[in-house]
């Protein structure tokens, strides 16, 4: 069996980490990167931690001229967060006949706010033989789908609090600016009344995973955001936030499930946390029989977490039946240690 074939489109902080992830690992090759700009044209290994050494050369090239009929396996997306953004990209990698995991968090569960794109998106997946997930650390696993897990060892279920607590510091100069680090309190106020804060995307893609997991609807849904504030000067390794400025931002929401049974979520998220006395951590806390209580702490690095999703989950896409998938409908995510290979069906594999 061939090695399984990978084409990485967008080269940041997301792809780049899955490139080196991919270049460690056994049964898979880079087959080709798709970028723009400046990096048309220049090596894969410019803007990634892995050396080339002996390995052969990866030229970034242009979406059209990389991703082609025939060309991989997989598509890994790492350039948007949201379906709308997203959707013409995905279309035009399924038509080349091609499989696609994207970590966009709104495709962790698109039909949350895009349906008519996710229906069109099952239509095209079908259409052309190939399957299509989102995901990520969150959404996509620990604040839903690890969620989700625990129930299954539960005779019933009354409430859900699922609460990451985690540091912004690892991230790069697009996420300090989305989340608003370093700006007044007052210029927050404005981009929040203004929607133009981004805060964390994905708590009602979060909500409708663990509702339809659970066999429920979502009836009720609220969220909302404030700054968190810091009383003395913070700096990460891409973001300062000097005293009286905001930090970061604590997200919330709430959802009232069929039946009435309600789910909490609580995420804050800011640069330097323990300088301040924050421990980072992961919570699922479930009221039920028997009750959960789970606790990870320090937190899951968000970005090593995301990166690994996305390369881990790349067996269950390509063995997929045609269409597009939640975590909810594919094979858990687990570590590949060994060769990748031994967990493809190579009935499924497109490249022969």
């Amino acid at each position: 069996m061939q090695n399984v074939k990978v084409i990485i489109w967008g080269l940041g902080a997301m792809g780049g980490g899955v490139a080196d992830m991919l270049l460690s690992k056994k049964g898979v090759d880079i087959v080709g990167v798709a970028g723009r700009g400046k990096k048309i044209g220049t090596s894969m290994y410019d803007y990634i931690k892995t050396e080339k050494g002996n390995r052969q050369d990866v030229i970034i090239g242009d979406a059209e001229d990389v991703i082609k009929p025939g060309a991989a396996d997989i598509v890994i997306l790492c350039t948007d967060s949201f379906t709308k953004n997203a959707f013409p990209r995905l279309k035009f990698i399924m038509e080349q006949g091609i499989n696609v995991i994207t970590s966009a968090e709104e495709m962790a569960y698109p039909k949350a706010k895009e349906p008519e794109l996710a229906e069109e998106l099952d239509k095209i997946a079908k259409k052309n033989g190939v399957s299509c997930l989102g995901t990520g650390i969150n959404p996509g696993h620990i604040m839903d789908m690890l969620v989700l897990i625990m129930t299954g060892c539960m005779v019933d279920v009354k409430h859900i609090t699922s609460r990451r607590v985690n540091s912004l510091s690892p991230f790069g100069p697009a996420v300090m600016e989305e989340q608003g680090i370093g700006i007044a309190v007052d210029e927050f106020k404005k981009r929040k009344a203004e929607g133009t804060m981004a805060g964390h995307v994905g708590f009602a893609e979060s909500i409708g995973m663990m509702a339809e997991g659970l066999g429920l609807g979502v009836e009720k849904f609220s969220q909302d955001m404030n700054p968190i504030t810091t009383d003395v000067d913070r700096k990460s390794p891409y973001g300062y936030a000097k005293a009286g400025s905001c930090a970061g931002v604590s997200m919330e929401a709430d959802a009232t499930l069929t039946g009435g049974m309600e789910i909490r979520m609580e995420h804050p998220q800011q640069i330097e946390p323990e300088q301040v006395g924050v421990q980072t951590g992961d919570y699922v806390i479930i009221k039920g029989t028997p009750a959960i209580n789970m606790v990870n702490s320090p937190e899951v690095e968000g970005g090593l977490g995301t990166i690994a999703m996305c390369a881990n989950m790349i067996p269950q896409v390509i063995n997929a039946r045609p269409g597009l998938h939640t975590m909810l409908t594919l094979p858990i995510a687990h570590g590949i240690m060994g060769d990748m290979r031994q967990f493809i069906d190579e009935d499924c594999k497109i490249v022969k």
